[in-house]
């Protein structure tokens, strides 16, 4: 123990895609349990769906030419009618909305937005410790950064929620229609790069939001600023998440039946954990080489923005 030498040496901790798959590696058991607290995050968005698929639903035919070849058949005998109107005459039950499914819906909505602010702070509190190096503990940490951050995290994530639901059904809205004219084309373009920047710029907007003391707009204006600052690290994350994603889906059409039905369930085991904590991977080295480290060293007035935390050796 005592013989001369030269001793341990300091690992580095640059953050690199090497030590990315390293740290991944070693945190990994507690990614397990976070992606467990996470999944209460899906919960009501997988109640809505059940809810609406599983109620009451009313033939409709899936072809756009299924009512005139209908209206032609009827005045018109023709074999040739007959066979194309028994090609488009594939019907599928369109859900209907009843009162009671209007009312289940509402509040799961409600739950959902009251609750969404404060999971993804939980979760990014405990991503920011493993990408920190700090001392971890997941369940208590989750609720520790909802604890310290409940009033303005409540209030963000209505922000948060309400953009990706304008998003999404602006997407999907401007999907079915591309290809009709020049203008449709333009805005779908327009929807899925706004799409694919506050997908990236989610990244900082917790990160930001339980790490300094700052106005809502202002975290929406630096993780647009960190955005572009970090394109390379984000463009990493990004292509990564997505990769993951679609590997997943690929598993899903292709493996879903027979004995291999079991690969529904893989994805809730680590899927949304394992995204989280590419993100914060890579957001958070940028905010502490843009915001953090200049101030780190000097007892400066600007440095005080950062939210006291007595759990944080490094503030």
């Amino acid at each position: 123990m005592n013989r001369d030498g030269k001793g341990a040496v300091a690992e580095s901790r640059k953050p690199t895609l090497a030590f990315f798959f390293k740290t991944l590696f070693r945190k990994f058991p507690q990614i397990l349990s976070l992606n467990i607290l996470m999944l209460f995050q899906l919960l009501p968005i997988i109640a809505i769906a059940v809810t609406f698929l599983a109620g009451d639903k009313t033939p409709t035919a899936t072809s756009v030419t299924f009512a005139p070849l209908y209206g032609i058949n009827l005045t018109v005998s023709s074999p040739g009618i007959a066979q194309k109107l028994d090609m488009s005459s594939i019907q599928m039950g369109l859900p209907v909305f009843s009162t009671a499914m209007n009312f289940i819906i509402i509040a799961l909505v409600i739950l959902l937005a009251i609750t969404w602010g404060w999971q993804n702070i939980g979760a990014t509190y405990v991503i920011r410790g493993m990408v920190r190096g700090d001392a971890v503990f997941v369940f208590s940490d989750f609720f520790y950064g909802i604890k310290k951050n409940i009033k303005q995290g409540f209030f963000f994530g209505l922000i948060d929620l309400t953009c990706i639901s304008v998003l999404a059904i602006d997407f999907f809205f401007f999907y079915p229609k591309t290809g009709t004219d020049f203008g449709t084309d333009f805005m779908y373009i327009v929807i899925f790069a706004l799409a694919v920047i506050y997908f990236i710029m989610r990244f900082y907007l917790y990160n930001l939001l339980i790490t300094f003391d700052m106005k809502n707009f202002t975290i929406i204006k630096n993780s647009f600023i960190f955005t572009i600052l970090g394109i390379k690290r984000n463009i990493l994350a990004f292509i990564g998440i997505v990769a993951l994603v679609a590997l997943h889906v690929l598993m899903l059409i292709f493996l879903i039946t027979g004995p291999f039905a079991f690969v529904i369930v893989i994805p809730m085991v680590y899927l949304l954990a394992v995204c989280a904590f590419m993100g914060g991977y890579a957001s958070y080295p940028i905010i502490d080489k843009y915001l953090i480290a200049p101030y780190a060293e000097e007892e400066s007035e600007e440095f005080i923005y950062l939210k006291p935390d007595e759990k944080d050796s490094t503030q």
